[in-house]
C-alpha cells in the first residue's frame, strides 16, 4: 500500500498551474491566428483520433483533470484531484470520487452539472457509437451522479491507477442536452453538435467550416471574467508544415502554427527573419510504421483490413516484419528530418525516462542489412529477376501509406531504398493531412481504414503512465464496420498474452512491477512486429515573438493554456 501511495501521489505532484503571467483583460488583444497545416475536420475529439482534433476542440471542451507543462496531473473542471490520502480512491481501488467546480457554466450558460460527466461516458461507451477514445474508458463499469457537483467512477475491478476517464483532451465532457441524440451510430451524423459542440473553455466555437477555417469567440460565460484576452480566434487548415511555420517565422502572418515537421536547414533559414521562435518539448511522440497484420486486398471488399480478412499474405512471417525495421537506419531518418527534434527509437512508449525499455536497442537501433538479408533467405523469400523477393507467389512488395508532408515523403523515399536493398519494394502513397486524420468512416483513405500494407504517422499518450495508450493494441480495440472504424488499434496487432498482460497491469498497484510490465508490453509490440517504432519526436511549433503566456506541453494539448496567451504590448 505504501508504494501505491507513492505511485498516486507522484501522479498529483503538482495540483496548480505553474506561475501566473501577467494578463491583459477580456477581449482586449484582438484576433489570434492560428494555422494548423493539418485542416480540422470535426470539433469533437470522440469522433477522431487525430491530434488535430484532439488540440482544436480543446479550446472549447475541458476535462476533469489535464497534465500541466511539466506532466503533473492538475485539476481542471474538478475541485481536486481524487487520492487515497484525501479520501476521494477508496482503499479497495474499486472506485473514486470527483468534487466539481461550483458554479462553472456550459458557454450557452446553463449549469455544467455530474450529469454530463456520466453522459459523457454513456456516450463514449455506448453500442455502435464508435468512439474513437474509447479506451479512456476502459474498466470504467459505472458513472453516477450522487449530486449534481460529485461523480463516483466504479471500476470492474482494483484500479491502482485510476486517472484515465475524463482527463486530458483525449476525453474532456460534451454537453449531455447538447449531444442527447446523438448516442450510438447517430453520433456521426450529429453534424450541429460535432462541428459547433458547447463547450465550457474560455472560447467557443462561431462558424465551422471542415478541413478549412474554425473561427471561434471568447466564452462570455468563462468562470474567470478576466480571461482570455483575445477577443476570438481565427484557426486556419491546410497548406504543407513549411508554408505553416513561415507564416509564423517568416511573414508573421500568424501568431501560432503547429506542428513544425519541417526540414532543420529550413527552419534556420525562417528564423533568421526574427518574426518567430521554435518552441520544442520531448513527451511521448513516436514516429512510426505501422505493419498491417490483416489482408488489406480490395478484392475482399468490406472484410478488407478487418480481422474477418484473414492475416496478410506476406507480414503474416514474423522474418518478414523484423527484417523490414533491421533495413532502416534511423539515424539518417533522423538527420535528415528531424534535427534536434528527435531521437531514433525502438520504443512505442520512449518517455517518461523512467518507462524507456532498452532491450530491443541491441538488434534494432543500428541498421543491420546482413541480418536482414539473412533473415528472409533462411525463411524462403528468394529474389526474382527484378530483385524483389517471393515466397509462393506472393512478392514482397507493399503500398506504403502516410500523410502528406515534405518530411514523411523524404522518409519515405529513405525506406524504399533502404528496403531495396534486402529484396523489398514499395509503392508510395500519401493522402492530405486533413483527410488521412479526418476520421470519416466513408473515407477509404483514413488512416483507420488501412487500405494499405504499411502505414507512417506519429502518435502518442497524455501523461506520464502508459497504461490507458498500452490498451489500444488489445484484440477488441480493432477499427471496423461495427465501431465506424475507430478503434485504436491501427495493425490490427492480436495476442492473446498481450491482452492478458494488460489485465495485469491495470491491476498492479506495486510501482516498480507496473514500470516492468509496461516495458514487457513495449518490447512485445516492437519484437513482434505490430510496428516499427523509428523516430521519438519533440512538438515542435511555430510562435511569434510576441505571443506571451505560452507554455509548451507534450503531455496534454499543446493549447492546453490557452486562456493565458496574451500578445506583448
Amino acid at each position: 500500500m505504501r508504494k501505491l501511495k507513492l505511485l498516486l501521489a507522484g501522479t498529483v505532484a503538482a495540483m496548480a498551474l505553474s506561475g501566473a503571467t501577467a494578463h491583459a483583460e477580456r477581449g482586449t488583444d484582438g484576433d489570434l491566428k492560428i494555422l494548423f497545416w493539418q485542416a480540422v475536420s470535426t470539433m469533437n475529439p470522440y469522433l477522431s483520433g487525430g491530434t488535430k482534433e484532439e488540440l482544436s476542440s480543446s479550446i472549447v471542451l475541458e476535462p476533469l483533470a489535464r497534465y500541466n507543462e511539466t506532466g503533473a496531473l492538475t485539476p481542471w473542471l474538478a475541485a481536486e484531484i481524487p487520492t487515497l490520502d484525501n479520501g476521494g480512491v477508496t482503499q479497495d481501488l474499486l472506485s473514486m470520487t470527483w468534487k466539481l467546480k461550483p458554479d462553472v457554466k456550459w458557454s450557452d450558460g446553463s449549469a455544467f452539472t455530474a450529469e454530463d460527466v456520466v453522459f459523457t461516458w454513456k456516450y463514449c461507451t455506448a453500442p455502435d457509437g464508435g468512439c474513437a477514445q474509447a479506451a479512456q474508458y476502459e474498466g470504467v463499469k459505472s458513472v453516477e451522479a450522487i449530486d449534481p457537483h460529485t461523480v463516483k467512477i466504479t471500476f470492474e475491478e482494483p484500479k491502482p491507477h485510476p486517472y484515465s476517464a475524463f482527463i486530458s483532451a483525449k476525453s474532456p465532457i460534451i454537453q449531455a442536452a447538447q449531444f442527447k441524440d446523438c448516442v450510438g451510430a447517430k453520433a456521426p451524423g450529429c453534424t450541429s453538435a460535432n462541428f459547433l459542440p458547447l463547450g465550457t473553455g474560455p472560447f467557443v466555437v462561431k462558424d465551422f467550416k471542415p478541413n478549412d477555417v474554425v473561427t471561434f469567440e471568447a466564452n462570455p460565460n468563462y468562470r474567470d471574467a478576466t480571461k482570455p484576452a483575445f477577443a476570438s480566434i481565427t484557426l486556419k487548415g491546410g497548406g504543407d508544415a513549411a508554408s505553416a511555420a513561415r507564416a509564423v517565422l517568416e511573414t508573421g502572418e500568424y501568431d501560432y502554427a503547429w506542428n513544425a515537421q519541417v526540414e532543420p536547414e529550413v527552419l534556420q533559414t525562417m528564423m533568421a527573419a526574427g518574426k518567430g521562435r521554435l518552441e520544442i518539448s520531448f513527451g511521448t511522440q513516436v514516429e512510426r510504421i505501422n505493419l498491417n497484420w490483416t489482408n488489406p486486398d480490395q478484392a475482399l471488399g468490406a472484410k478488407r483490413s478487418t480481422k474477418d480478412a484473414g492475416p496478410h499474405p506476406a507480414l503474416k512471417d514474423p522474418a518478414v516484419r523484423r527484417a523490414l525495421s533491421l533495413a532502416i537506419d534511423r539515424d539518417i531518418i533522423v538527420e535528415a528530418g528531424y534535427g534536434q527534434s528527435g531521437k531514433p527509437t525502438c520504443n512505442i512508449v520512449p518517455a517518461p525516462e523512467a518507462v524507456a525499455s532498452t532491450k530491443n536497442d541491441s538488434w534494432c537501433l543500428k541498421q543491420d542489412l546482413e541480418a536482414a538479408n539473412k533473415l528472409l533467405d533462411d525463411a524462403g523469400w528468394a529474389k526474382g529477376g527484378d530483385g524483389i523477393r517471393a515466397k509462393d507467389g506472393v512478392k514482397l512488395s507493399f503500398l506504403y501509406s502516410t500523410s502528406t508532408n515534405s518530411v514523411r515523403q523524404a522518409t519515405q523515399e529513405l525506406v524504399k531504398s533502404m528496403w531495396a536493398e534486402i529484396g523489398v519494394d514499395a509503392e508510395l502513397r500519401n493522402a492530405s493531412a486533413s483527410v488521412f486524420f479526418g476520421g470519416d468512416p466513408a473515407s477509404p483513405d483514413t488512416f483507420q481504414k488501412f487500405y494499405a500494407d504499411v502505414l507512417m504517422y506519429t502518435n502518442n499518450f497524455s501523461g506520464t503512465d502508459p497504461e490507458k495508450y498500452l490498451a489500444e493494441w488489445l484484440c477488441d480495440k480493432m477499427p471496423g464496420p461495427s465501431n465506424g472504424w475507430q478503434g485504436q488499434n491501427i495493425p490490427r496487432y492480436c495476442n492473446p498474452e498481450y491482452d492478458k498482460l494488460v489485465g495485469e497491469l491495470s491491476r498492479t498497484a506495486d510501482l516498480e512491477k507496473r514500470i516492468a510490465l509496461g516495458k514487457q508490453l513495449n518490447d512485445m509490440l516492437t519484437e513482434e512486429g505490430a510496428h516499427i517504432p523509428l523516430v521519438h519526436r519533440g512538438d515542435q511549433s511555430s510562435f511569434a515573438v510576441t505571443l506571451e503566456g505560452v507554455k509548451m506541453n507534450s503531455w496534454d494539448s499543446q493549447i492546453w493554456n490557452i486562456a493565458d496567451w496574451s500578445r506583448k504590448k
